[in-house]
Parts: structure tokens; C-alpha cells; sequence
């Protein structure tokens, strides 16, 4: 199928498939953020809640060459609305709580009992919105022995036993070079929202959704935690393939490639391929119990090969491989581009930058970086004379410092 076939019956009058929800984000970093990105991506409208000083993601580095905006704010918070508000001020609750009474959605990733303390709790804003929901994002949960502890992404990867599976065979942990459980406790804060707004649809009643970066990443480990329970093996592996043989990165003249099998009809391909015929016949058992002597026939074939001729040639063999590629080399590919996965954006400043776009596809409510992350508190005149705030209310919050 080509593109313009997948999209021949596209809206144009509408943002996404959530159009029409309204989220407040009262979040930081990147899990709570994450979530807001996703349900702002999907077309919701998203007003990020931020102390008048400005979240610490807007101060991460590194920063857009030439200019002084966060790669990592631009990326996480685009297509949002920001509201400066201290959420810890009077004045600034009041603000908060004329939101919460237009909205769909609360979404929260401080400490647990932060926004309990500050009268900003599930308990305290459903008497505003009785069917309001509400998602908390936190390290280790809302209840359990742990959930009080502070918890961040590498915390959730090291406890969970992410890390300690990660890595060579013969090295020590290692953690995601990405913010792993940050980013799988967004995603899973993202849909737990909708499936609360689709009963509240059905049934009128909000509810308090409880997200941990470690539920997160548990339920995301293939059943690890389940074999270690049962005190099965959980070998670390590095680039090999716990259920498939010979599966690895390979060293070729010009490069590196991944590549392998992992079923039998692909491994009689494979074993023609590289000469070795007479092992057509081993079954999958097989080839793990010979998983060594077999990645050294399948690194001869690539060691004098180039990356581009062995990605081609499986291919006509419809056998998996692909180059190893770095994220300057990535971006660069046409596949990328076609999907639409780099989109360049102008920033709040001016300057351009290429954001990672959405990535589920629809094909009637198409989904896209809209605008860019906002200024601090860019949106705050907009937002306060909706919520029915005069000229002169506007400014006496400014002055009282509950709004920025």
C-alpha cells in the first residue's frame, strides 16, 4: 500500500482521534510529560501546568545548536498549551481547580502524596468533577512498601532486574540508553486515560488511575519476572536470541549488521546461503543447542560481505536483517522520512529542528506535530480569560506571583 492509498479518506478538520478532551498536566521531567505528549499527539487538548519559574526539562541539555530551547522539552512537550501557575498558592489552586471543573483529565507524576499535601489530590479535586480522571505517574506506585521512595527511570530499570539482563553475556548491567521506564510508564499512563474516559462514557464515573515506571517496565519484560519466580534461568544474552539461533550482530567489511533466524524454513535459507547444506535439516531445539558453532558459520559469511549486499540479499531471501545503524544514520533514511517520523518543526524562537513525530498511523484522524513545544506560560492570558478571569484578575495573580 502506498501513502496516499492509506490516507485517501483523511479529515482535515480535525486535530486527532481525541479531539475534543481537554487534559490539565500538572507534570515534569519525561513519564508524566509522556503521557501529556501521547494524548496531545492524538489530537487531545493539553494545558501543561508549570511553576513560574519553568520545569526543570526546559533546562536539560543538550540544547538546540543555536539557540537555548531543551531537545528534550521540545521533544516531550510539543503540541501543549503552558499555564505558569504555583500550585502551592491559593490563588494559584483556585486557578487549577476552575480548570479541573472544564476537563477530562488530571494527569500528576509527583511523589505520592505531593498534590495531596497541596490540596491538588484525586480526593480533593473529584468534589470539583465527580467524574474526573485522574492519572498519577510515579516510580514505584500509589500503595506498597515502597511507594513513598523517590523513583526515577534507571531506579525502575536497576530494581526490576531490566538492567541486570542487559548487556554482554560476560559483562555487568547495564541500563536503556533511553528513559526505558519513563517512557513505557507513559505509554501505559496514556492508555490507562483513555480506558477511564471510555467508562466514565459509558457509566459517568471518574476514577484515580495509579501508573509506576516499575509496573511499567515489569509488564514489559516478556515474563522474566515470571521465570525468575519459578527459579527458571535468565541468561543475559547481549545481541543473541534467548529462543532462536544464530541470531547476532555481525562484523562485515564495511560495518556492522544484525541478523539471523528464527524459523526453520528461515534457517534452511540460511544454511544454502552460507554453504552449509547438510545443516538444513536442524530443528530450532537444535540450532540452540549448537547456537555457538553456528553464529561462527553465520560471522565467516558476513565478516568479508558489505552491510548493504547482505541486507539486500536477505531480503530477496525474506530473511530478517537490517544495518546497524546510529541515530545520525537513522535519520537519514528514507523509510524514516516516508513515515513521517522526523518532522521538521519551528520552534517557539525560530529556529527549526527535526522532532519525532507520532507513531501509530490513522488514516482518517491523522495525527502530527501541530505546534511546538510552548514559551512559559505563553498560553496564560488565553487560558485565564476563558476561565473567566478580567483584565485586572489577570494581573492581580501576576502580582501575588500565582501565575507567571
Amino acid at each position: 500500500m502506498d501513502k496516499e492509498e492509506f490516507f485517501k479518506d483523511v479529515r482535515e478538520d480535525l486535530p486527532g482521534p481525541l479531539n475534543g478532551v481537554l487534559v490539565v498536566e500538572a507534570t515534569t521531567t519525561w513519564a508524566g510529560p509522556m503521557t501529556g505528549c501521547i494524548l496531545a499527539d492524538l489530537g487531545a487538548r493539553v494545558i501543561k501546568l508549570e511553576h513560574p519559574s519553568g520545569e526543570v526539562a526546559r533546562n536539560i541539555p543538550p540544547m538546540v545548536p543555536e539557540s537555548q530551547l531543551s531537545v528534550f522539552n521540545e521533544t516531550v512537550n510539543r503540541n501543549k498549551e503552558s499555564l505558569s501557575v504555583d500550585l502551592r498558592s491559593e490563588k494559584g489552586k483556585e486557578v487549577v481547580v476552575k480548570l479541573v471543573e472544564k476537563a477530562d483529565l488530571f494527569i500528576e507524576n509527583f511523589r505520592p502524596g505531593t498534590l495531596n499535601d497541596w490540596g491538588l489530590g484525586f480526593s480533593s479535586l473529584r468534589q470539583y468533577k465527580s467524574d474526573l480522571v485522574y492519572v498519577s505517574v510515579s516510580g514505584f506506585g500509589q500503595f506498597g512498601p515502597l511507594s513513598e521512595r523517590v523513583g526515577y527511570d534507571p531506579l525502575a530499570q536497576n530494581y526490576t532486574g531490566w538492567a541486570a539482563l542487559n548487556g554482554e553475556p560476560m559483562g555487568g548491567p547495564v541500563k536503556a540508553p533511553t528513559f526505558l521506564a519513563d517512557d513505557l510508564g507513559g505509554l501505559h499512563g496514556a492508555l490507562a486515560a483513555m480506558a477511564a474516559l471510555r467508562h466514565r462514557d459509558q457509566s459517568g464515573e471518574g476514577q484515580h488511575v495509579d501508573v509506576s515506571l516499575v509496573d511499567s517496565i515489569m509488564f514489559q519484560s516478556n515474563g522474566l519476572a515470571s521465570l525468575g519466580a519459578m527459579g527458571l534461568p535468565t541468561p543475559r544474552m547481549g545481541n543473541q536470541f534467548s529462543i532462536a539461533a544464530p541470531v547476532n550482530n555481525y562484523v562485515c567489511s564495511d560495518g556492522t549488521v544484525f541478523a539471523g533466524v528464527l524459523l526453520d524454513s528461515h534457517w534452511q535459507q540460511l544454511a544454502k546461503e552460507i554453504g552449509q547444506e547438510q545443516l538444513q535439516g536442524l530443528s530450532g531445539a537444535q540450532r540452540l543447542e549448537q547456537r555457538e558453532s553456528l553464529d561462527a558459520l553465520l560471522a565467516a559469511y558476513c565478516l568479508t560481505r558489505k552491510v548493504e549486499d547482505i541486507v539486500t540479499r536477505f531480503a530477496e531471501l525474506g530473511l530478517p536483517a537490517t544495518r546497524v545503524n546510529t541515530p545520525a544514520e537513522v535519520a537519514q533514511e528514507p523509510h524514516i522520512h516516508a513515515r513521517d517520523m522526523l518532522i521538521s518543526t519551528q520552534l517557539s524562537d525560530g529556529t527549526i529542528m527535526p522532532i519525532v513525530g507520532p507513531a501509530a498511523k490513522f488514516s482518517r484522524t491523522p495525527t502530527t506535530i501541530r505546534h511546538p513545544a510552548p514559551r512559559l506560560g505563553q498560553h496564560n492570558d488565553r487560558i485565564l480569560s476563558d476561565l473567566g478571569y478580567s483584565d485586572a484578575e489577570r494581573a492581580e495573580l501576576r502580582d501575588k506571583g500565582a501565575v507567571g
